[in-house]
């Protein structure tokens, strides 16, 4: 069943099962495309373009787009900055908050489109770029500083350990998976972690070796991660130490470059 569709609210979520009880494995944003393999009358299952991730959501919040649509990379270049405000203007006057990092659809003299609805961005939209990653990582990732941790969360109001570095990398010009354990098997390895940079991606695993927690290096000794919040800890080669808890709270297990 190809049937191709677009993200028409803010946030929408992505869950485990076809319930509106069932845990959120992760998010959608405003633009993002996605193909539905399967439909019941209110759910269907989803698997996203940008990071091929599957899940079920409520068919109400997805705008039907043609095949040609779906393809046009063109028209999905420009993402909403850096910043709160970033604000839609629908045809009727209504207004949508979108999060930093989302899609404008064919983005053109301050408007943007979802089939055949316009709205006009009162944001500066821009096409991110991964020529100066290594300059913008850092603001990037201290803007979502003190963000709520949530379980597949992808924006300001919640965000989880993966969704916090694929949307600091996403705003810099480069696409990474969902998942940390998934993110781990791109890049390039970093042989030790006096050698790690800013930018780099630290990963690390639970006590049956499971990779279950990912945050972006700031230096070889210090990293922004999101647990509890998005917050920034010193890491050695043990794992990152919480000086709040005073005690070590995850392993290290290796680091990543992307750059």
């Amino acid at each position: 069943m190809d049937s191709y569709h677009v993200c028409r609210v803010a946030v929408a979520p992505i869950r485990k099962e076809p319930s509106d009880r069932s845990e959120i494995v992760s998010q959608l944003l405003f633009g993002d495309r996605i193909e539905v393999l399967e439909k019941t009358e209110k759910w269907c299952l989803i698997k996203t373009l940008h990071d091929n991730y599957e899940g079920w959501m409520d068919y109400k919040q997805l705008q039907k787009i043609s095949d040609l649509q779906f393809r046009d990379e063109k028209a999905y270049t420009y993402l909403t900055p850096l910043q709160l405000d970033n604000t839609l203007i629908a045809n009727n006057g209504t207004k949508y908050y979108l999060s930093p990092g989302s899609i404008l659809p064919y983005f053109e003299n301050g408007f943007c489109a979802l089939g055949d609805e316009k709205f006009e961005v009162t944001s500066e939209a821009f096409t991110p770029s991964k020529d100066n990653f290594k300059l913008n990582a850092e603001q990037t990732a201290k803007f979502f500083e003190n963000t709520p941790y949530l379980w597949g969360g992808r924006t300001l109001f919640g965000i989880d350990c993966s969704g916090f570095v694929q949307t600091v990398y996403r705003l810099n010009g480069i696409q990474l998976k969902r998942d940390a354990s998934q993110q781990a098997e791109q890049g390039e390895i970093v042989d030790f972690l006096a050698s790690a940079q800013l930018g780099d991606l630290a990963f690390f695993d639970n006590e049956d070796g499971k990779i279950t927690h990912v945050g972006l290096m700031l230096s070889n000794d210090k990293i922004i991660h999101s647990a509890g919040k998005v917050r920034i800890d010193p890491i050695d080669d043990q794992g990152i130490y919480n000086v709040e808890l005073g005690k070590y709270t995850h392993k290290l297990r290796i680091i990543k470059r992307f750059f």
